[in-house]
């Protein structure tokens, strides 16, 4: 049988620091009691990425209910021509940019 040697390192020789605890984010929706509305333009741009998508819920903190509620009212607003489809960038160039 193989003999599988131990580190030589052991926990206790680290450095004492503080661990990386992730703050858990809560969801502005729950959290202020407000309403989804697509006409909210300056909230809803919150919710989308420069390049135009809609951010998920792992980088906005909100919850899936609320997610939901977000993705449909961005896509009422892109229908409605409140919100865009593409970014201005990408419309002037007609191409993102990235290959040629």
């Amino acid at each position: 049988m193989a003999d599988f040697k131990k580190s030589t390192r052991s926990r206790s020789s680290r450095p004492d620091r503080p661990r990386y605890v992730p703050r858990r984010k809560v969801c502005s929706f729950c959290k202020d009691k407000v309403g989804i509305d697509y006409k909210d333009l300056m909230r809803l741009r919150a919710y989308v990425s420069d390049r135009g998508k809609i951010e998920p819920r792992r980088k906005t903190g909100t919850c899936a209910r609320h997610q939901r509620l977000v993705a449909g009212a961005v896509k009422k607003a892109r229908h409605l021509a409140l919100l865009p489809y593409v970014p201005e960038h990408v419309r002037k160039t007609g191409a993102a940019g990235l290959r040629d």
